[in-house]
C-alpha cells in the first residue's frame, strides 16, 4: 500500500458513462517562446490569445484538458522533436500541445494525504509541484485537506484506486477525478 508520496499528475484512464475510451487527444497551438514548462499530467486551459498554457490554479481551473506531450522544431538542431514536456522558453513557431480534451474523460492521481471512502462524491482542489525536467512528468497532486461539498472547486472524485499500491485509507491515497468545469461544457467563453 502506497506510504510514500510519489505525486505523477493526471493520468488519463478513462470516460465516465460506459463508452469505450479510445485514448484520443487533439493538438493545441503552444506560443513560441511560451515562459513556463508544461509536464505530461498538468492541465492546461486555452487562453485568448487562442494557445493553450499550463492551468495554474489550485482552488479553480478553466481546464481544456491535461497536457501528454507536444512536438515543435527544436530551435537548436532544427529537427522535429517529440518530447514528453514543453522546456519553458523554446522558441518554437509550429509547437503543438497533446491534450486530452473530452469533458468526460477521468483520470488517475494521487492524493497528498489519507482520503476515507466518504471523499467519494465530493470535491477538490489541486496542489500544483513543479514537475520534472528529467523524467518530463507532472508533480500535481490532489489537496487532500479540501475535500468538500463546494462547487467551485476543480476535481470531483468518482472512484478509488484499489490495487497493490494504493487503497481507501492509505496515505497517499490514489484516485479517479472528474473536472468539475470543463472550457468545453461551460457556455463562459475564453
Amino acid at each position: 500500500m502506497s506510504s510514500t508520496a510519489t505525486p505523477y499528475g493526471m493520468r488519463p484512464v478513462g470516460v465516465l458513462g460506459g463508452r469505450p475510451d479510445n485514448n484520443a487527444f487533439n493538438s493545441y497551438k503552444i506560443a513560441s517562446g511560451y515562459a513556463a514548462n508544461i509536464f505530461y499530467g498538468d492541465v492546461v486551459k486555452i487562453v485568448s490569445d487562442g494557445v493553450v498554457e499550463k492551468d495554474t490554479g489550485t482552488t479553480t481551473l478553466t481546464p481544456i484538458g491535461v497536457f501528454v506531450g507536444c512536438r515543435y522544431t527544436n530551435p537548436t538542431t532544427k529537427e522535429l522533436t517529440f518530447a514528453q514536456y514543453w522546456p519553458t522558453g523554446t522558441v518554437a513557431s509550429d509547437a503543438f500541445a497533446y491534450v486530452v480534451d473530452d469533458p468526460w474523460a477521468v483520470f488517475q492521481i494521487q492524493s497528498d494525504d489519507t482520503l476515507a471512502q466518504t471523499a467519494l462524491g465530493n470535491n477538490a482542489a489541486i496542489v500544483q509541484t513543479a514537475g520534472s525536467t528529467a523524467i518530463g512528468n507532472s508533480k500535481n497532486a490532489l489537496d487532500g485537506s479540501t475535500i468538500n461539498t463546494t462547487n467551485t472547486l476543480p476535481l470531483r472524485i468518482v472512484a478509488f484506486v484499489d490495487g497493490p499500491s494504493s487503497a481507501v485509507g492509505d496515505a497517499f491515497t490514489d484516485v479517479i477525478v472528474k473536472f468539475n468545469n470543463h472550457q468545453l461544457t461551460t457556455t463562459t467563453g475564453v
